[in-house]
């Protein structure tokens, strides 16, 4: 029964996240919509916030990819276990980054071994 409820609190705190983040992606597609058209002329201010926003746009959707990761790892009962090495997750780095699938060991060497 507790692992229920627990699960329940996780899927709850990551549909929250996956709703907020749904809402800055419909936001920012919005702001580039009402953006102008780039003209031969365009000013160098205009393609910046162009490019800035089209940025945050992908990150937000990986963003999103990770976090329906994490509800289907909610769903499957291995919410908080690390994808890479099959050890608990910190509570400390879920409660910051809930959508997190690696322990921090695990992203670390993920990162270093993607920055290459």
């Amino acid at each position: 029964m507790e692992s229920a409820v627990i699960r329940d609190k996780e899927r709850s705190r990551l549909e929250l996240e996956r709703q907020e983040t749904i809402e800055k992606l419909e936001h920012l597609r919005l702001d580039l919509l009402s953006m102008a058209e780039p003209t031969a002329d365009e000013t160098d201010v205009d393609a910046y916030e162009r490019e800035k926003i089209l940025s945050l746009v992908q990150s937000l959707q990986r963003k999103l990819e990770s976090i329906e990761r994490a509800i289907q790892l909610v769903e499957q009962g291995n919410y908080g276990i690390c994808q890479n090495c099959g050890e608990r997750i910190d509570p400390a780095r879920l409660e910051i980054l809930p959508q997190a699938t690696l322990c921090l060991k695990c992203q670390r060497e993920f990162e270093r071994r993607n920055r290459r």
